[in-house]
C-alpha cells in the first residue's frame, strides 16, 4: 500500500518585531552615514535583508521611516534617556559619561551624525528638531529648578553637540588629546552652572 505523501510544510513565520527591528537599525545606519536625502529604501532594506515594499509595508514612507530612526536614537542607549540628570551628581555623571563617547578614535554616534547629515533637508532638519525638543530638551527641562530652565537645558546640549563636533569630528588637539581627568574636572563647574543656574544679581 503507497504511503501517504507528507503535508507540505508550513510556510514559516516572519517574526515581525524582529523584522521592524532590522529595518530601524539600517535605516539609523545609512540615515547617519549618507543624510535623509542620500539614504536610498532599497539601500535600508538590503541592509535589513528585505524588500523596499516590505519596508514600506511597515513604516509606511521613507519620511516616516526617519521620524521612528531619529526617534529610536533618543529614547534608547542614550544618555539624557538614560537617567543620568536624575543622579545624585548629575554635572558630574554628564561630563564623565560624554568623554568616552566624544574620543577622537570612536564612531559617532548614529544620533549625531543622523542630525549632522540631513541637515541640507529642511524638512529632515525640523524633523530633528522636533524630535530633540520633544525628548532631550524635555527631560533636562523638567529636572531642572528656577528661571531660564529651557535656555539653560538648551545650553547644556549644544555644548553636549559641541564637544561631539569638535572634539570628535574636527579632533582638536586641545580636546582630543587632552587628559581626560583634567577635561572632566573643568566640564564639570560649567554644567553645574547650567543645571543650578546663575546667582541672582544682589544675591548674598
Amino acid at each position: 500500500m503507497p504511503t501517504a505523501a507528507p503535508p507540505p510544510a508550513a510556510p514559516r513565520r516572519r517574526n515581525a518585531a524582529a523584522t521592524r527591528e532590522a529595518i530601524l537599525a539600517s535605516a539609523c545606519q545609512a540615515f547617519a552615514q549618507h543624510g535623509y536625502e542620500g539614504a536610498g529604501v532599497r539601500e535600508i532594506a538590503a541592509g535589513a535583508g528585505v524588500t523596499a515594499m516590505l519596508v514600506n509595508r511597515y513604516f509606511g514612507s521613507k519620511e516616516q521611516l526617519f521620524r521612528e530612526a531619529v526617534e529610536s536614537t533618543m529614547t534608547r542607549n542614550s544618555i539624557i534617556a538614560g537617567g543620568v540628570m536624575k543622579t545624585a551628581e548629575p554635572a558630574r555623571e554628564l561630563a564623565h559619561a560624554i568623554l568616552p563617547i566624544t574620543r577622537a578614535d570612536t564612531p559617532p554616534l548614529n544620533g549625531f551624525m543622523m542630525s549632522l547629515m540631513s541637515v541640507s533637508s529642511p524638512w529632515a532638519a525640523d524633523v530633528g528638531k522636533q524630535m530633540i525638543e520633544s525628548h532631550h530638551l524635555r527631560r533636562v527641562t523638567d529636572v531642572l529648578d528656577g528661571a531660564h530652565r529651557p535656555e539653560r537645558a538648551a545650553l547644556l546640549l549644544s555644548m553636549i553637540a559641541g564637544m561631539q563636533m569638535m572634539r570628535q569630528m574636527v579632533k582638536l588637539e586641545a580636546l582630543a588629546d587632552a587628559d581626560e581627568a583634567a577635561l572632566e574636572e573643568l566640564l564639570v563647574p560649567v554644567f553645574q552652572i547650567l543645571m543650578k543656574g546663575a546667582p541672582e544679581q544682589g544675591a548674598a
